[in-house]
């Protein structure tokens, strides 16, 4: 089921599928342009998926692509021949990646009224094309994103600040690259697939504010631990010194379009039909679950439960599926991501239940700080966890789900995948009779 749900979020069919050459037109989303009005194609974009984006538009526009430059995550790199592939680092920018949103913003900048710029944004951008405002240092930018990450703000909340203390996002590339035509195919890993949020919407109009900026500092607690830089700039900002990121209904947008291709529910929906197609009943919760990590993985197992108890919602053999991102408030220095420790709070609400099952992972195939996607687990993991000496409420507690799972072989580990359409979370309770409408295994 989660490998159907990886197959309908390649980035490479997403492409294709609002993005065609007919000829002598450039087919995109139902607009044409014709190519011969452009003197330059240029490429630029950030993303875990982008490089395998890069792909998919080298394969349709070829010769007739100039030049261009795209940041991806480290392993995620793609070979191009017409478009640098640059890899750096995510969650937390580091130098590469901040040598990489300079060339970005540069070949943006050389775009003149007669050029055309495509940017391919994907899941990871905000992280993998730093380009700090002035003032504010690269590693002001990281000790910032730590602590977001770490006092549980959601991806807007994290995006908008991002934007703030950015010269590159929040619109700002779309600015960069005016008077040129700008289109612009997302990726989608947030939840809603809003576009100022999708990469922090480089190259969408910003409703955010260094007001709001402000007050979400406040609102976590972390004012005061934000480096004194980055809260000037903010204060300057909100105080009408600083212009504002460019909003709606601004000159900037008027040649931009911007084209979501692929998002969670396509790939949430491939998961239903192949757990259906394997004689489930199946029910598609939400593809936008977002809230504290182990509170929503409760939430899933009590649904669980009473299909068990009940057979409401659902009677077995049942599949409840999930999409969206949660987030993960570190309480100790534990090792995992919220994937992983999603599966352990799951473990822990369905201990001793018979054939249950959990899977929750990342379609980038990363899961935090972690080699791993996720993991899965079932109503016999914690009491095999006990058996090796492991307490499964204590690695819990400690935001150590990684090691949890790792001695016991239940790490999800499908490698870098190419894409980034947040997290699918899949529940089983009960076994489909054998030969029930099940397919040929592949050979």
């Amino acid at each position: 089921m989660f490998a159907a749900a990886l197959k309908a979020a390649d980035p490479v069919e997403a492409v294709g599928r609002f993005f065609r050459r007919q000829g002598g037109q450039l087919i995109v989303g139902g607009r044409r342009y014709a190519l011969d009005s452009f003197d330059r194609v240029l490429i630029t974009g950030a993303g875990k998926a982008s490089a395998a984006m890069g792909l998919a538009v080298e394969r349709i526009l070829g010769t007739r692509i100039h030049s261009g430059w795209i940041n991806t995550k480290y392993g995620h790199g793609v070979a191009l021949r017409r478009i640098h592939v640059h890899e750096c680092g995510h969650p937390v920018p580091d130098e590469a990646g901040l040598e990489g949103a300079r060339r970005m913003l540069a070949l943006a900048e050389s775009a003149g009224p007669r050029d055309l710029v495509i940017a391919l944004i994907s899941g990871g951008a905000s992280a993998l094309a730093p380009s700090p405002a002035p003032s504010v240092t690269l590693a002001q930018k990281q000790e910032t994103t730590k602590l977001l990450l770490a006092c549980g703000a959601n991806i807007h909340e994290i995006n908008a600040i991002r934007k703030h203390i950015s010269a590159l996002k929040g619109g700002q590339l779309a600015r960069a690259a005016a008077p040129a035509t700008v289109i612009a195919l997302l990726l989608s890993d947030v939840i809603g697939d809003s576009l100022e949020s999708i990469g922090s919407g480089p190259t969408a109009p910003d409703p955010s504010t260094f007001a709001q900026c402000l007050r979400l500092l406040e609102a976590y607690g972390i004012t005061a631990k934000t480096p004194a830089a980055v809260r000037r700039r903010l204060e300057q900002g909100a105080a009408g010194k600083i212009a504002e990121t460019p909003k709606p209904g601004s000159g900037v947008f008027a040649r931009v379009q911007n084209v979501i291709v692929g998002s969670n529910t396509l790939a949430v929906d491939a998961a239903a039909a192949e757990a259906r197609q394997l004689g489930y009943r199946t029910m598609v919760l939400s593809t936008r679950i977002g809230g504290e990590t182990r509170d929503v993985a409760g939430v899933h197992a009590a649904i669980l439960k009473e299909i068990r108890a009940a057979g409401r919602p659902l009677r077995e053999p049942a599949c409840l599926i999930s999409g969206g991102e949660t987030t993960v408030t570190l309480r100790g220095n534990g090792l995992g991501g919220r994937n992983q420790e999603f599966a352990l709070a799951a473990a822990i609400s369905l201990a001793c239940m018979e054939t249950v099952c959990v899977l929750s992972g990342g379609t980038d195939g990363t899961d935090g700080p972690t080699d791993a996607a996720g993991a899965i687990a079932d109503g016999d993991t914690v009491r095999l966890a006990a058996a090796a000496g492991l307490d499964a409420g204590d690695f819990l507690a400690r935001n150590d789900s990684y090691r949890f799972f790792d001695p016991l072989g239940l790490l999800l580990k499908p490698g870098p995948t190419r894409t980034n359409v947040m997290d699918v979370r899949i529940l089983l309770a009960g076994v489909p009779e054998a030969g029930v409408r099940r397919r040929p295994k592949a050979r």
